[in-house]
């Protein structure tokens, strides 16, 4: 009898570069491993969008839509190319207008893409109809998506057997057109049980034609005693990696599953061992000079506490090194527990994983539930569909007070077509105030991508990834290289120092950290000079940022009077906006930092008289 042939789809390009490298890896140095890939027999690889999306765009000054042209180049007309989106968030960083909905699909359609895997985190149905609509219209496959992790230790209500033949029964019975169904879990949490007894209840509601697979991580340390069960289960497919971006926060290697499998009755791929270890010798040459996090390479007990997807721990932790708060970590996790069971249970899968890590990392840095991260509150109120159960009843309140907003049960969709800023024409006027090409792409680049997508097409993005070797960085322009750039803090002799690594081969700035920030300001204009300690503000008489970030907004200018907690500066950290508000009445004496200025925790922003 011959072996029941599974399809691998290969997603060391896409999410095996999300979960390793926060998605920072440049085109030109992996396409030799593509390559590879294809004279190693592979034939469908998840090649773009999720977060990998916009990181070409923040981090690696390239295009996506140029990536997903190239890429389909290599392979051939015939590949199975997939894409990850997430509803009627698409790769965008907030819910789309319907307008944006269609407008994703149409241009994915024209970049090489055959298959789009759509997912809800909450697994509201509702948004995922409109935009299986808009896949199907262009002549994509569509893959849609019930999202899956465990819950806490003793929560319940959610995210069993049970919940998941809801959301099966939802799917089938509101008509929504399909071409396969993949039960993702981004976290990796799911236990092998339950994985086996839901595909298992999935394949008896689906009959034996629907092509059916799971997504998992092997960042809880389950994911191949996951897709065995899996397989036993009925699964006809299921998602794999190759080193070094297999394991650890990333999904199973190949090979390690060509070897779980052994003596069993599955085909895994049709693949030949030896092309798949040369294909991997390839793709271990082309980032033998990325940095690889720590992080990324480990299994973690904590995760199934705290659900962390592996996609997203590792982006959260760039970030974090980016800032100099990475030794806040551990802590964050552990926050994160308190914050899933209190959140509604929306699968911790982006952008709700964001939300939850944006939450706990404002708990930790500020107190316990002294702020609410908008993402996290708006989901808390309603503003991206219904949770899987009601959140907390204290931390709706709390959110609504907080962002001034009401909970409401209005359809996603319907909120966002409303918002003037999610619409084409809004984004249309602004590529023509900065006098940019018209095309379609660069309104979606804009639309998904915000300011930072205006700035990339006026050619400003900068490019930061980390390389062991500064000198095996491709030179040109869009390859510079920015291996160590950020903030730091260094004691030397009981003294702390901020130092102040700046891009490509700028000097490197050291400040004493008991200085305020205007000294750093001043030093950066090549003024430091002027700066003395009899003028330094005292720190009572200062606003200081609660935590390391970018400034992203000034909302005041010296002789304006302000009211005890108004909002004076708006950072930007974990991709959060963090207000810093006054403590009480008074009249600003002097602002100290510029727009897109670095600081540090406890740095003076704003002088108050």
């Amino acid at each position: 009898m011959a072996k029941k042939f599974i399809d691998i789809m290969d997603t060391s390009f896409r999410d095996g570069f999300q979960s390793v490298f926060g998605g920072r890896v440049l085109l030109n140095d992996f396409l030799p491993a593509i390559q590879a890939a294809k004279e190693a027999g592979i034939s469908h690889f998840e090649f773009g969008g999720g977060a990998r999306f916009q990181a070409l765009f923040f981090y690696l000054n390239e295009n996506a839509f140029d990536m997903m042209d190239k890429f389909r180049e290599v392979v051939g007309k015939d590949a199975n190319l997939q894409t990850l989106a997430r509803g009627i968030n698409t790769v965008m960083l907030d819910t789309g207008s319907r307008d944006m909905v269609d407008l994703h699909a149409k241009l994915f359609a024209k970049h090489g893409t055959t298959t789009i895997r759509n997912f809800d985190a909450l697994n509201d149905i509702r948004n995922l109809d409109f935009s299986a609509k808009c896949i199907k219209k262009y002549g994509l496959k569509h893959e849609v998506v019930v999202t899956m992790m465990d819950l806490p230790p003793k929560c319940e209500g959610a995210h069993d057997v049970k919940f998941y033949e809801k959301n099966v029964r939802d799917i089938l019975d509101s008509g929504l057109k399909f071409d396969s169904i993949c039960f993702k879990d981004a976290s990796g949490t799911s236990s092998p049980e339950k994985v086996y007894q839901t595909l298992k209840m999935a394949r008896k509601l689906l009959g034996d034609d629907v092509h059916m697979r799971l997504h998992t991580h092997e960042t809880a340390g389950v994911s191949v005693a996951a897709y065995l069960a899996a397989l036993e289960a009925g699964a006809d497919g299921i998602d794999l990696a190759v080193s070094p971006v297999s394991g650890g926060t990333s999904q199973p290697d190949i090979l390690t599953m060509m070897h779980a499998v052994k003596g069993k009755n599955y085909d895994l791929g049709g693949f030949d061992l030896e092309k798949i270890l040369a294909y991997e010798e390839e793709l271990g040459a082309c980032l033998e000079s990325y940095f690889m996090p720590p992080e990324a390479t480990q299994v973690s007990p904590l995760i199934p506490f705290s659900p962390m997807p592996g996609g997203a721990l590792t982006a959260n932790t760039q970030m974090m090194r980016d800032n100099g708060t990475l030794n806040k970590f551990t802590e964050v996790i552990k926050a994160m527990r308190e914050v899933v069971e209190k959140g509604g249970y929306g699968t911790s899968v982006t952008p709700v994983s964001q939300f939850y890590w944006q939450q706990a990392y404002a708990n930790v840095m500020f107190g316990p539930w002294k702020q609410i991260a908008p993402g996290y509150g708006k989901m808390v109120l309603g503003y991206f569909g219904k949770t899987p159960v009601t959140p907390n009843k204290e931390i709706i309140k709390l959110a609504s007070e907080k962002l001034k907003l009401e909970p409401t049960k209005k359809n996603p969709l319907d909120i966002a077509d409303i918002d003037e800023k999610k619409s084409i024409k809004y984004w249309t006027n602004r590529l023509k105030e900065e006098k940019l090409e018209l095309s379609e792409e660069n309104i979606f680049i804009s639309a998904a991508c915000d300011e930072k997508g205006i700035e990339f097409l006026k050619g400003n993005a900068k490019v930061n990834i980390r390389k062991n070797d500064k000198n095996s960085c491709q030179k040109g322009d869009n390859n510079k290289m920015n291996n160590t750039s950020g903030n730091y803090t260094v004691v030397v002799d009981g003294e702390k120092f901020n130092v102040s690594v700046a891009d490509g081969d700028g000097d490197i700035q050291i400040v004493p950290a008991s200085k305020p920030k205007e000294a750093q300001n001043a030093q950066a204009n090549k003024n430091s000079n002027q700066a003395s300690q009899e003028n330094k503000p005292s720190k009572e008489n200062c606003v200081n940022a609660a935590v390391n970030g970018i400034v992203w907004k000034i909302l005041v200018k010296a002789g304006d009077k302000i009211k005890a907690e108004q909002t004076l500066v708006i950072l930007e950290a974990m991709k959060m906006e963090i207000d810093i508000k006054a403590e009480s009445d008074g009249v600003v004496e002097q602002v100290l930092v510029a727009q897109n200025d670095a600081v540090n925790e406890g740095d003076a922003l704003v002088v108050l008289k």
